[in-house]
């Protein structure tokens, strides 16, 4: 039995090598003094960190990046939160039908969104390279913010939203004062993980981005196509930073055990 718990424990700590080792080499990798990307690093330099913060297309794809991300994720929200709600909230036709419809953009492969997303939005509709960029990722955080606060609302108890009714609140005063901060936490958990969808996402985005408008990964693709120097490794670094933050900021609102309920 102690023998079959060693091999256990040897077995999950080589599952954990396997899967953290590509990101303990690129950390090494960031600190290499030298101008080519190499592992082991011949010493610890800070120079390409540096370097981040002088190439300019770095600090202005950040901003789209940002831009889009946060403009996105308002945007669906204002769209995912009624529809969460309705499909929590009531029983109708098609609701099975509806909620396909709305966890699609999850289910369909990403370049094949993207794709599409090039031919309709921008092709047919002739829409502006920008505004072609935040419809396709508010398309494609609008499911996660759908599950996560469908999600929030099973645990909500509805007979507190029938009691303000009775008591003469009016529905929309209901949803305002008494729904939405019983979920305060599952909508900020919402937020984030979209937001880290769509920062990260590179599918859509080399599909709907053009002359003048790129978002961060895609100049980061970019880049090492031309140069072999540990800059991506450091940019890797500082989003790996990024998202860990966010991500334990998620553990501590709601659990990420929260989401593997269902």
């Amino acid at each position: 039995m102690q023998e079959k718990n060693r091999g256990l424990a040897l077995f999950t700590s080589l599952v954990f090598l396997f899967l953290l080792g590509p990101l303990i080499i690129i950390s090494f990798t960031s600190f290499e003094p030298g101008s080519v990307l190499k592992f082991p690093p011949e010493g610890f330099s800070l120079r390409w960190y540096e370097n981040i913060f002088d190439v300019e297309m770095f600090m202005t794809t950040f901003k789209t990046s940002m831009f889009v991300s946060l403009l996105g994720n308002l945007l669906a929200l204002l769209l995912g939160i009624p529809a969460a709600y309705a499909l929590s909230r009531f029983d109708f036709r098609g609701k099975g039908i509806l909620n396909g419809v709305f966890i699609s953009p999850v289910l369909i492969p990403g370049i094949v969104m993207g794709f599409a997303m090039l031919k309709y939005v921008i092709v047919v509709y002739n829409l502006p390279i920008y505004a072609g960029l935040l419809v396709g990722h508010t398309v494609l955080m609008l499911p996660f913010i759908i599950r996560v606060i469908a999600s929030s609302l099973s645990n909500f108890d509805f007979a507190i939203e029938e009691a303000a009714l009775s008591l003469g609140a009016g529905r929309l005063e209901t949803f305002f004062k008494v729904v939405l901060p019983n979920i305060r936490s599952g909508i900020i958990a919402a937020i984030l993980i979209a937001f880290l969808e769509s920062f990260n996402n590179v599918d859509i985005s080399v599909f709907m981005t053009g002359p003048g408008v790129s978002t961060l990964p895609i100049q980061m693709l970019t880049y090492v196509e031309n140069n072999f120097d540990p800059t991506i490794a450091a940019i890797s670094v500082l989003l790996m930073i990024f998202t860990a933050i966010l991500m334990f900021i998620i553990e501590r609102l709601m659990g990420l055990s929260y989401f593997t309920k269902r």
